[in-house]
């Protein structure tokens, strides 16, 4: 049972009593609606008051939109609740998670290539102080998954590498950043994800990791947070075979459950053996890690036993209730357990005084959101991070428009139809675009290619046609090349959200898109996402891990291939992927 007076609530007995009297005045059904954070993308002002009056939920995660919408729908929501809701946003590379136009610090990754643990602090700082400018009082960070498989997807950009001892430092330092800011912190995704290759939200994944192993990895990284104050964590829908058969040595290989519905995880695991007394979410409740474990009805409940306080988002809000009341009825859900449940909840907002003020902001907080000296930051960030992972072409670098004059830049793009949308939507100018006008402004002549696959896209039938039969006759000589240009770059923006991310290129018969020709004039890879992506392009001499494509970054980017700068950023995982045929 939850001790509101210890770490991380530390309680005083005003604050407590509160708390139960609160509880004690809910009903049943209220309680229940407690446990779920809901998503809310509106700031109509009559949508949220019945919202709040027909579901009274305990928490609330948005969508990224403009700053004052969002603070304007935090007002209107916590106006509205009868009890003050928990806000959070999901702000693991800045304050850009909490609303769009904040400030992007970089991702776990970047801040990991960087060595200095004084960024994680400020990324945690800026993320809490710009999410708190808005209305939020949580962050869904920081992510403290270790990547220890450069195959996994999911993880690639978002954890700070590969080292036990570089995460759990970074890890904490964010800790301590969000709440010198005054934000609470939901670290995620225990018992770690990194090890696996599969991504929650399409498939359940495993830690096949020993308990000596994994006790000496995750569960130090997790302990090292919980003694540090650590809030909340989030649960993700990744089974631990190894402590589950310690735990109940009874269970066969078939019993397996993602750690989201496993009391042998959370409550024996986490709760017991770790110590952790304060507030545990799932991740979320739709992804198929999780609704395809077993039946809508017994994820629920069973959820909750495990040890789960707050479900993260319905799959549908009367069903969903409807299945925790039945459980709650038939004594599947003992009361005990929901009301321990709620005590931490209302434990939280406690300890963030939202019961002591009417949490209502005004414009002028906004002067918090997106500021220079922020944005300095992440300018320091880019400077110290970009890494040269390989460069084997003596006399490349830097590139002078004496040798170099004629640049072709060939872009890779993700395959990944959300990321193509998002891409189509943004009001940014084109990466590619920005990085020509970077290096046309240093003296260099730059061609943008255009491949096969755009070309395809607003071709006539009888262009498609021709296209289509010349396709396997598209090798270009090697003369033709050297003609036209002195030089090539590669910027791959392809990673994330999907089962892969490895470049893929539509058409391979001696198209420029695939750099083949890397062995017959000078060739540069820079990637923009994934830091993996040399497995794919082994034959590339000279190859740079850039981690995002912030205007910022590509700036920097352009004064170390010229020779402005330094490359001062040190891998913070293996970019080789084990294979020494990548450093040939």
């Amino acid at each position: 049972m939850v001790d509101l007076t210890k770490r991380p609530f530390y309680l005083s007995m005003k604050q407590i009593n509160w708390v139960e009297k609160t509880l004690n005045q809910m009903s049943e059904v209220e309680k229940l609606e407690q446990l779920f954070i809901d998503l809310v993308n509106t700031n109509d002002k009559t949508t949220i008051d019945n919202l709040c009056k027909t579901r009274r939920f305990g928490g609330v995660r948005y969508g990224n939109r403009p700053a004052k919408m969002i603070l304007e729908q935090n007002n209107f929501l916590q106006a509205a609740s009868k009890i003050p809701l928990l806000i959070a946003c999901n702000a693991e590379s800045g304050g850009s998670g909490a609303a769009a136009g904040g400030t992007e610090v970089g991702n776990g990754i970047k801040i990991g290539a960087t060595g200095d643990y004084n960024y994680a602090y400020q990324l945690g700082y800026i993320s809490g102080m710009e999410g708190k400018a808005i209305g939020c009082n949580m962050t869904f960070a920081p992510v403290v998954d270790i990547n220890m498989n450069f195959h996994n997807p999911i993880i690639s950009l978002r954890s700070f590498g590969s080292s036990k001892e570089l995460v759990k430092r970074c890890g904490i330092e964010y800790l301590k950043g969000a709440h010198k800011a005054g934000i609470a912190c939901a670290a995620k995704h225990f018992p770690g994800d990194g090890v696996d290759e599969r991504d929650q939200h399409l498939s359940y994944s495993v830690n096949s990791l020993s308990i000596d192993e994994w006790d000496n990895t995750f569960g130090d990284v997790y302990k090292g947070l919980i003694e540090e104050d650590l809030d909340a964590i989030m649960i993700g829908h990744i089974m631990l075979p190894s402590y589950q058969k310690y735990f109940n040595p009874n269970m066969s290989d078939s019993d397996w459950l993602p750690a989201t519905l496993s009391k042998e995880i959370v409550t024996n695991l986490l709760r017991d053996k770790l110590g952790f007394n304060g507030l545990v979410l799932t991740d979320a409740s739709h992804m198929v890690g999780l609704t395809g474990i077993m039946k809508r009805e017994d994820i629920i409940p069973t959820a909750i036993n495990a040890g789960c306080d707050m479900i993260l988002f319905y799959n549908d809000f009367e069903e969903d209730l409807s299945y925790a009341k039945k459980a709650l009825e038939n004594n599947v859900i003992s009361l005990e357990r929901l009301n321990d449940a709620v005590r931490r909840i209302l434990g939280l907002k406690a300890h963030l005084a939202l019961n002591e003020s009417n949490n209502q902001l005004t414009d002028a907080s906004l002067s918090g959101f997106a500021k220079e000296e922020y944005l300095n930051v992440a300018k320091e960030i880019s400077a110290k991070a970009i890494t040269l992972v390989k460069n084997n072409q003596q006399g490349l670098l830097p590139i002078t428009t004496q040798k170099y004059h004629r640049i072709l830049l060939v872009s890779q793009e993700s395959t990944n139809l959300l990321s193509k949308f998002s891409n189509s939507l943004s009001k940014e100018k084109n990466y590619a675009e920005v990085f020509k006008e970077l290096l046309e402004a240093e003296g260099f002549e730059v061609e943008i290619f255009e491949s096969l696959e755009r070309k395809l896209e607003g071709a006539s039938k009888e262009e498609l046609f021709k296209i289509m039969n010349n396709l396997y006759s598209q090798k270009t000589s090697i003369a033709s090349v050297k003609e036209k240009y002195d030089l090539i770059i590669h910027l791959a923006n392809v990673g994330g959200n999907g089962t892969v991310q490895r470049l893929n290129w539509a058409f391979t018969k001696g198209s420029l898109d695939v750099p083949w020709y890397s062995h017959e004039l000078p060739v540069i890879f820079i990637s923009l996402a994934c830091p993996f992506h040399l497995f794919d392009v082994p034959e590339v001499q000279t190859y740079i891990n850039a981690y995002d494509k912030q205007p910022h970054t590509l700036a920097s980017i352009v004064r170390k291939l010229t020779g402005k700068e330094s490359f001062l950023g040190k891998s913070p995982v293996d970019a080789f992927c084990g294979r020494n045929e990548l450093k040939l």
